[in-house]
């Protein structure tokens, strides 16, 4: 304290000579013109103009970069230009100099605490706080220029209170409190980061980006506070207990919900299943349509599924994961569907496939390219066994409705060809003898 109080009486002597008089009278003009000029730009400026942004522009600089640095910028130039003038006349300039150091560096200060707001975006906690922290970093800075900052941490550090084996002082304090804000605002800019990444998925539902966006930003703001106080020196032996039985909390009670969590940040990222796929939760192989809808929207804890019915499923995560899931629109959204066509011994089968292909014509669900094929599958007991295979590029559209369709039509022909769909019979000979009781 008593070096402090002597570098102070210090100054004081030196501030009292002519000349440097004159030098604090032409820093004071300079620095009069400079606000002068800041309060001409505010009326100019309107407040809508220089609000925070959600992203970085040229207008925002343009507007807000000019009412916070322009007036400190112009003084900084009346400064260097005063300095001349003195330095011309065989004056000392070593105020001057001074004051063009501590102007310059409040300028690049300024900037990089504006940068630095504008980059959080709107209600960032630092549209109150940037005027407060631009001058305590301008502070520090000045400190160390005078030569000041070791004495005051000196002073700073002497100031505290033993706990335990450690000793809390007011510098450990504030250093605390530095490396915490420091470690906070980079991860708050790899949140915005990841949010900007975020809402240029348009696959993804607003309220699962909004969800991921969360949960990211409150991930990285415990994680950047747990780093900032190992930084600091805090021991953290102390937390091993209090995450061991979060940890154990999460393992024991909220097992299931952690799993389907994280199946859905699976799900995301591989992106083997997106809103708008036609998905079919049977397990089976094929075209079967059981549990068959559209993907609606991708939540953090499910996935919503709309059948052809209107009904809305919830799936939870997990058991897309776990089970096999057919998704129609994977990669190709062509779908090839089979109709099984049963025709009598008695009819020409050369005639029921031709039959088959002409059933197929004039559908326009139905792809000519794959063209549509009719196969004789096998000899049955009831009938010869047909199959018709046709393409189809849109199953978002039902696939029951173009079967009854293609049907319908092989119905019609039948009929016209007289070609007859045996049903299948069984004969049954009941022996009315009576039994041999011998």
């Amino acid at each position: 304290m008593n070096e402090i109080l002597q570098r102070i009486e210090a100054f004081f002597e030196i501030l009292s000579t002519r000349n440097v008089l004159i030098e604090i009278g032409v820093v004071a003009l300079c620095l009069s013109v400079g606000w002068l000029a800041g309060v001409l730009l505010r009326s100019h400026f309107r407040q809508d103009l220089i609000k925070t942004p959600t992203a970085l522009t040229w207008a925002y600089f343009s507007t807000k970069g000019s009412l916070v640095a322009a007036p400190v910028i112009m003084a900084f130039s009346l400064v260097i230009l005063a300095r001349s003038a003195l330095l011309a006349a065989h004056f000392d300039v070593n105020l001057l100099d001074a004051a063009s150091h501590l102007i310059g560096a409040y300028v690049v200060v300024r900037l990089v605490v504006l940068l630095s707001t504008a980059s959080l975006g709107n209600k960032s906690w630092m549209q109150q706080w940037e005027a407060r922290v631009t001058l305590f970093i301008w502070l520090a800075i000045a400190a160390e220029y005078l030569g000041w900052l070791d004495p005051i941490i000196n002073t700073l550090d002497s100031i505290g209170m033993a706990s335990g084996k450690s000793r809390i002082t007011l510098w450990s304090v504030l250093k605390l409190l530095f490396t915490l804000t420091l470690f906070v605002l980079v991860a708050a800019w790899i949140s915005r980061w990841v949010e900007r990444r975020l809402k240029r998925l348009s696959n993804l539902a607003p309220s699962t980006r909004i969800g991921i966006a969360k949960f990211a930003n409150a991930f990285l703001i415990a994680l950047s506070i747990l780093m900032g106080l190992n930084a600091a020196g805090v021991d953290l032996t102390a937390l091993t207990v209090l995450t061991g039985a979060i940890g154990l909390g999460l393992g024991f009670g909220l097992q299931s919900i952690a799993a389907n969590f994280v199946s859905g940040f699976v799900l995301l990222m591989d992106r083997s299943i997106k809103p708008g796929d036609v998905i079919s939760l049977s397990g089976q192989s094929g075209t079967s349509t059981e549990n068959f809808g559209w993907v609606q929207e991708l939540r953090g804890r499910y996935v919503v599924v709309r059948d052809r019915d209107g009904v809305e499923m919830l799936v939870p995560n997990q058991q897309l994961i776990q089970n096999s899931v057919i998704n129609w629109s994977y990669t190709d959204p062509r779908i090839r569907l089979k109709l099984p066509i049963r025709v009598s011994y008695r009819d020409d089968p050369e005639l029921a496939l031709q039959i088959l292909l002409t059933a197929c014509e004039g559908q326009p669900r139905v792809l000519s390219d794959p063209a549509p094929v009719s196969r004789l599958m096998h000899f049955s007991d009831s009938g010869i066994e047909l199959e018709l295979r046709f393409w189809i590029s849109d199953p978002q559209e039902g696939v029951n409705n173009v079967r009854s369709e293609v049907n319908r039509a092989i119905w019609r022909l039948f009929k016209e060809h007289k070609i007859t769909i045996p049903v299948a019979q069984r004969e049954i000979v009941v022996n009315r003898s009576p039994p041999d009781f011998g």
